[in-house]
Parts: structure tokens; C-alpha cells; sequence
């Protein structure tokens, strides 16, 4: 019996849906609200995936309108609608709907219907029939074009977080989007090098470095030339990639040293330590201080990872062992506590008692930790499926393991012991290649259900590389898997996994 495309696509989704229910993972069901409403008809309208389109939403704003407020970047509600000296996303998008730009600022269905259209036009551009449009993979350079950024490795960024999402799923109280497994076809950026195997840092180890724009800070010989005493943190009010693109911007007139991801903590510096950036908005404390921009708003919460706490926090323990500043809420301050500030940030939601212990060390240490490597004994089970090899000189240990991608699990399972029902966070090495997977499923076997997260490990390899945190019952079992089921392209590496109570 031979089946058609639409009846095989069919028969996969709910194939799918059945893996995620047995993997502790129920397909989730959408939800009417008025948001969810507001997303489903600008999809249909404009002929767009509609879990795409969320996914461009929660990666830019994390659905909050902001009451109508711009961004950093002038980018206005859910959508981001840009407008700005360089970019007119926001005026396009009222010409493509007939909508009038206020209407676009302020109201949030009007928004998604204008960030829809701005997608579409890009699909168009790039000659997305109607059938390929029916495959959210093929609209990957349609979204990093959305993201208006100022370089190829920015744009890949912006749109490898879209679609990130779109792997670990998004559930809110309006809207939800399951976990799915999609195909990015990147396009021209299939080419483009990730932004972490850019340059390092010249400051500090842990980054990568972007420049900004020279005329958007000022070329100092600092501590020489001013003692640097203070360090300054700020919420970007944008999402990272975004934030990086304005301080390349040479209309920006805005800057900061260093830029800090929410979901996992990478930092990329764009201004120098002994260069003086345009952050705090008063000369005084520019010439003084060191400025930390962190992704997100001070108006939601949920930016505020404990990935981007800890990073941060051993950002600024770094600085200061570095310049002799002390570590105190004297020395390291928000924007809004410099003399004469118009800021809020860091805002209300940023936890500074959490901050404050990691930077001082008294929380950076976690009570428990182990780590276990794919040669552990006991610990660590594969199927002869899995090869091993010794080629990377980043691996953990004395090997690690491979195996192609299937559409099957068949995965590579690292047993612990947990000492107590509690939060944790997980950290997984693998050596980086290029022939290695776009997309390596990760299973962290959480006391709420089976949660998978993406890892592209073509880079960012030979390091602890954070998952996140979740919540892990007490006992001995299998806590972190590496599945093979995966559309990403290469094999599935499996090394090592830390896991730490925090």
C-alpha cells in the first residue's frame, strides 16, 4: 500500500505525538485565548507556519507588548516592529497591511498581523511557493532577515533562536507551541560560522568578541587613564542578537562592554575593558565603570534565567578580582542607581540577593555536584549502535561516543544518584565538528516529565554546556539521554553530562 505526502505527513505527526506522550512529554494542546486567536488568524491570513511565527514573537519579546513602548532598538509590541534611523520594519509593515503605524505600536493583534505580513514579504522575496511554505525549515532565512541584523553571524544567531524554540516548545498561560523536531534550511547561511566560534574575548576568557561601533564608545587607556571602580548592570530592553546588531549600529550612540544571553548564558564583549563605553548615561560613572547588558525587558520575569545569573555573576567576580573593586552593592550597581538616571533597570524582577551569592561565591558553589562520562562505569548504557572514538581532541575523558541520526530514539542513557528531590542544573560536553550534528536531542528525565533540548554540536564544543535547569526526584536512575532521533544532519555525539543542585 503506498500512501500520499499529505496522508504520510499525517501519519508521522501522530506518530510523533504518541513518542512525546510515552516520553513524558504530552502533545500540547492548543489554547483559545485572545493571543493564541490573535497568532492563529495573522497565520492564516498571511499564509505563515503558525508555531513559527510564535516562536519569532517569544525570541524577540517573549510576548510582552510593553504597553506600546519601544524597545532599545525602537522596535515596538509582541512582533518587534522596528523603527529607527536605519530600519523602517514597523513603516513597511503598516504599508503591507493598510494599518496605520499607531495602530501597529498599540494594538497587539494589529502588531502580529504586521509581523506576519514583514515574514511573508521576506518568504516572498526569497520565492517560497505555496507549497514550501507549508514547511517551517525552509522560511529560516525569511526570519533571520526579520531580525534586521547588522552581519551574517548575527543573523544566523537571531534565527537559530527561533528556532531553538520551536524544538523545546513554549508553553504560557495565552499561548502554546509543542515541541517539534524541524529541519532549518539555513540558505546562504549554511556556510556562515556560528558567532561562538568567533573571536575570543580579549578580556575575558568565558566570551566572544563582536565589536561595536567606533562611534558608539570611546577609545580610553583605562585603568591608566581612569581607575575602573564600578560595575553597571542593564536589562537590553531587545532580545541578544538584536542588541548586538544596535551596538553595531553607528546610530545607536549607545554601547556596552559586554553582552549577556538569557536562555544559556553566553557573553559576547563589544566594547573593550580599557575603552570607555557610552552606557550609564553619565560621563562620571562611563569613565569608571564596566556596563553589562542582560537579554530581556525589566517588565517580564521570565528573561531572568539562572544560567544568566551565574554567567553574569562570574563575569563580574572577574572584573573585579581583575580592577580591585570591591564586591558589594556599593561598587556593583543597576542603571538605575547612577546619579542623574532616567533607567529602570535592572527593574523589580532582577533577583539581586541570588546575584549578589553568586558573585561573592556564596551560591556560585553548588552543594552536590557529580559528573559522568561516557566510560563511567555503570553509568553509562548505548546500544552497539553507538561507536567510539578518540579522533577529537576536545572530548572529555579518554573517549566518546557516536552514532548516526535514525528516526528512532535508541538513545545514550548517564545514570545518577540524586541525594534529594530538588532543582538542578545540567551541563553536557561534547567535542565540536562540522560533521557533527545540527541538532542533538538531549533528554533530561525531570520530575514533571521527559524535557528535550536542542544542541547544534558543529559548535561551541569542548566546554560545560548548560541545558538549563529543571526540577529531578531523589534515587538512582537515568537522568540525561542523547537520542538519535533528530533531523539534524551528522552524528550524535555523546561525552559527557555534570549535574549540580542549585
Amino acid at each position: 500500500m503506498s500512501l500520499s505526502p499529505k496522508r504520510l505527513t499525517a501519519l508521522v505527526s501522530s506518530v510523533l505525538a504518541a513518542l512525546l506522550v510515552f516520553a513524558g512529554q504530552p502533545a500540547i494542546a492548543a489554547k483559545d485565548t485572545p493571543l493564541s486567536d490573535a497568532f492563529a488568524r495573522a497565520a492564516a491570513a498571511q499564509d505563515v507556519p503558525r508555531d513559527l511565527l510564535v516562536a519569532l514573537a517569544y525570541a524577540e519579546t517573549h510576548l510582552d507588548g510593553h504597553n506600546g513602548e519601544p524597545s532599545a532598538s525602537g522596535g515596538y509590541g509582541v512582533m518587534h516592529l522596528v523603527s529607527n534611523p536605519t530600519t523602517k520594519a514597523l513603516e513597511k509593515a503598516a504599508g503591507l497591511t493598510g494599518l496605520s503605524a499607531k495602530k501597529l505600536r498599540a494594538d497587539t493583534e494589529a502588531n502580529i498581523l504586521g509581523g506576519a505580513a514583514l515574514l511573508r514579504a521576506n518568504a516572498d522575496e526569497l520565492g517560497l511557493d505555496q507549497a514550501a511554505r507549508k514547511d517551517p525549515g525552509r522560511w529560516y532565512e525569511a526570519v533571520a532577515k526579520y531580525g534586521n541584523t547588522a552581519s551574517p553571524q548575527l543573523a544566523r544567531l537571531y534565527a537559530d533562536a527561533v528556532y531553538e524554540l520551536l524544538g523545546l516548545g513554549i508553553q504560557t498561560k495565552d499561548v502554546r507551541v509543542a515541541p517539534q523536531e524541524v529541519t532549518a534550511d539555513r540558505g546562504q547561511y549554511a556556510d556562515t560560522r556560528s558567532l561562538s566560534a568567533e573571536a575570543a574575548s580579549p578580556d575575558y576568557p568565558d566570551a566572544t568578541w563582536t565589536a561595536a561601533s567606533s562611534s558608539n564608545y570611546t577609545a580610553s587607556s583605562r585603568p591608566s587613564a581612569y581607575a575602573i571602580d564600578r560595575v553597571v548592570i542593564h536589562v537590553t530592553q531587545g532580545s541578544y542578537a538584536g542588541t548586538i546588531s544596535w551596538f553595531q549600529n553607528s546610530a545607536a550612540q549607545v554601547s556596552a562592554h559586554y553582552v549577556v544571553k538569557s536562555s544559556n548564558g553566553a557573553i559576547t564583549q563589544m566594547v573593550r575593558d580599557k575603552d570607555i563605553a557610552w552606557h550609564a548615561g553619565n560621563w562620571s560613572y562611563n569613565t569608571r565603570s564596566i556596563g553589562i547588558e542582560h537579554e530581556g525587558y525589566v517588565s517580564e520575569a521570565s528573561w531572568f534565567t539562572d544560567a544568566m545569573y551565574r554567567s553574569s555573576a562570574a563575569l563580574t567576580r572577574y572584573i573585579c578580582d581583575k580592577y580591585g573593586i570591591p564586591k558589594d552593592r556599593s561598587h556593583i550597581i543597576g542603571h538605575s542607581e547612577v546619579p542623574g538616571a532616567d533607567h529602570t533597570d535592572p527593574g523589580q524582577y532582577w533577583n539581586w540577593a541570588t546575584y549578589m551569592s553568586y558573585v561573592t561565591g556564596g551560591g556560585g558553589t553548588p552543594s552536590w555536584t557529580t559528573t559522568v562520562d561516557n566510560a563511567t562505569s555503570g553509568q553509562f548504557t548505548a546500544s552497539a549502535n553507538w561507536g567510539t572514538s578518540t579522533y577529537s581532541t576536545q572530548r572529555y575523558g579518554a573517549d566518546y561516543r557516536f552514532a548516526d541520526p535514525v528516526a528512532a530514539s535508541d538513545p545514550a542513557w548517564y545514570q545518577a544518584t540524586i541525594p534529594s528531590a530538588g532543582t538542578y542544573r545540567v551541563e553536557v560536553w561534547y567535542p565540536d565538528d562540522a560533521g557533527y550534528n545540527s541538532s542533538a536531542p538531549y533528554i533530561v528525565a525531570a520530575s514533571g516529565g521527559n524535557q528535550t533540548v536542542y544542541v547544534d554540536q558543529r559548535s561551541g564544543g569542548g566546554s560545560w554546556h548548560s541545558l538549563g535547569t529543571f526540577s529531578l526526584n531523589a534515587g538512582t536512575a537515568n537522568v540525561v539521554g542523547v537520542s538519535r532521533w533528530t533531523s539534524g544532519t551528522g552524528y550524535v555525539i555523546a561525552d559527557a553530562v555534570r549535574i549540580s543542585k542549585v
